[in-house]
C-alpha cells in the first residue's frame, strides 16, 4: 500500500483527498497546513508521494517542493492548483514536481494521477 501525505491549508481539501485516496487503497501517513510543516513530515514519514497544494501560508508549495527535493532528490511530489495558476505550475514542474492536478477537479483524475507517479 503507497503512503501518501497530503499538505494543503484548507481542511476540507485535506479531508476530500484524504478520503479519494483511502477509498482507492492508499495509506495516508500524515496532513500538513502549509510547506514549513510538509517538510518536517516529509522527513518523519518517508512517504511514497506528497500531494502539494501551491498556495499556502508561511511557507508555499513551491518553496516546500524545493527543499523537499534538496531533501530527497527522488522525492514524488503532484502539485495541486487552481484554475489560472499555470505560471505557478510551470514553475512547480521545473523545481521536480512529478505530476498537477487542478482543481476543481474530479475523483479518477486524482487516482489517475497518483497511481501514474509512483508507477502503478
Amino acid at each position: 500500500m503507497k503512503k501518501v501525505l497530503i499538505v494543503d491549508d484548507a481542511a476540507f481539501m485535506r479531508l476530500t483527498i484524504k478520503t479519494v485516496l483511502e477509498h482507492n487503497d492508499f495509506e495516508i501517513v500524515g496532513e500538513a497546513e502549509n510547506g514549513k510543516v510538509a517538510f518536517e513530515k516529509y522527513k518523519a514519514l518517508k512517504p511514497d508521494v506528497v500531494t502539494m497544494d501551491i498556495t499556502m501560508p508561511e511557507m508555499t508549495g513551491i518553496e516546500a517542493l524545493k527543499i523537499i527535493r534538496q531533501f530527497d532528490s527522488k522525492a514524488k511530489v503532484v502539485m495541486i492548483s487552481a484554475m489560472g495558476q499555470e505560471t505557478l505550475v510551470r514553475e512547480a514542474i521545473v523545481n521536480g514536481a512529478a505530476s498537477f492536478i487542478v482543481k476543481p477537479f474530479k475523483e479518477e483524475q486524482i487516482i489517475y494521477t497518483i497511481k501514474k507517479v509512483v508507477g502503478e
